[in-house]
């Protein structure tokens, strides 16, 4: 008797980008795989985050994803949690957007509740 696949997946709203698998070192969101960095929007486009690691990150990567006009980003740190300096997010919080910093696994499970919910949340992915 065949068995049956058990989804993992909620249901989404056509057009809101679900992260289907992150392994650490490539990501899956729809029917795209990316083995860099990027941003995810809960709609739109994926597009490559110009910060390469955490040790290289600028203002200006946070910076540029407010005109994404998230209420809340996810910042991806890669492998295991790392904070980025309160000063690289000064834009992003004086806007009253919330940022949660997290592993990237978590991340990508956080950005899927979230965007499931009809949040406007961008996930910023460190992908080693």
């Amino acid at each position: 008797m065949p068995t049956q696949g058990v989804k993992f997946q909620p249901d989404f709203l056509d057009g809101v980008n679900t992260i289907g698998r992150f392994d650490g070192a490539k990501l899956v969101v729809g029917t795209q795989t990316f083995d860099r960095s990027v941003v995810v929007p809960w709609a739109g486009a994926i597009v490559p985050w110009t910060a390469a690691d955490f040790e290289t990150l600028r203002q200006v990567d946070f910076d540029a994803l407010l005109a994404l006009r998230p209420e809340i980003v996810l910042f991806g740190s890669g492998s295991r949690l790392r904070f980025p300096s309160p000063a690289l997010l000064r834009e992003l919080i004086a806007r009253r957007v919330g940022v949660e910093s997290m592993d990237t696994a978590a991340a990508c499970r956080t950005y899927n509740v979230l965007a499931a919910e009809g949040r406007n949340v961008v996930a910023a992915l460190l992908i080693p």
